[in-house]
């Protein structure tokens, strides 16, 4: 869905405060999968400035039931990216490393799946790219040994960092993060799967 070009004199901000709770509502779920997370912002509007979308964003997150929570996880698992790349948070990150080490990703999400029953998420902001697949194994191989409690609440946390991240750059370049098509998870590496997925909803006018 996308709506009449923007007009010069209004900022993102306005339009995500002014636009129809619906179309709104279907251009947060791409930053949470969560249905309670994106009504909860859209029905909190107006935002006076971008401080007070985000601390809204990071509440709705901490008011998630589990539910919620299941909810969500099983909208990031709607898809994976292609091999040669991670996707964790919305955000693809092109990565060099040995056959060995993308099938050790393979395994060690397989792994995590197995174990806790859902997606591993994980927000890789300000992470650079080199550093990307050993940041991603370290942080999978540590969080296979939590508890199920503990992991759960790590991942609640994951996916309130995933969201602000995709929040502000709905807010700022003016469309919501496409959700790739590929059933596999984010940060699933996988040999021949491309990134594709259904167009998303902008932030309306």
């Amino acid at each position: 869905m996308r709506l009449p070009p923007q007009r010069s004199e209004a900022t993102p901000l306005h339009r995500l405060n002014t636009a129809p709770a619906a179309d709104l509502t279907a251009a947060l779920l791409t930053c949470c999968g969560s249905r309670r997370w994106a009504r909860d912002i859209a029905a909190h509007r107006p935002y006076p400035d971008l401080e007070s979308l985000l601390a809204a964003a990071d509440e709705a997150g901490y008011d998630l039931t589990d539910e919620d929570l299941t909810e969500a996880l099983a909208q990031e698992a709607a898809g994976g990216p292609g091999y040669g790349e991670l996707l964790y948070g919305g955000r693809h990150l092109p990565v060099s490393g040995t056959l060995a080490a993308h099938t050790a990703l393979r395994a060690a999400h397989a792994a995590y799946e197995s174990r806790f029953g859902y997606v591993f998420v994980l927000c890789v902001d300000g992470v650079r790219e080199e550093e990307a697949l050993g940041h991603v194994l370290a942080a999978l191989h540590g969080r296979l040994g939590n508890e199920a409690e503990r992991e759960r609440a790590v991942a609640a946390d994951e996916l309130r960092r995933i969201a602000r991240g995709r929040l502000l750059r709905l807010v700022r370049e003016g469309r919501p993060v496409r959700r790739p098509g590929h059933r596999g998870g984010p940060g699933t590496a996988r040999p021949g799967c491309g990134t594709g997925g259904v167009p998303s909803p902008s932030v309306p006018d």
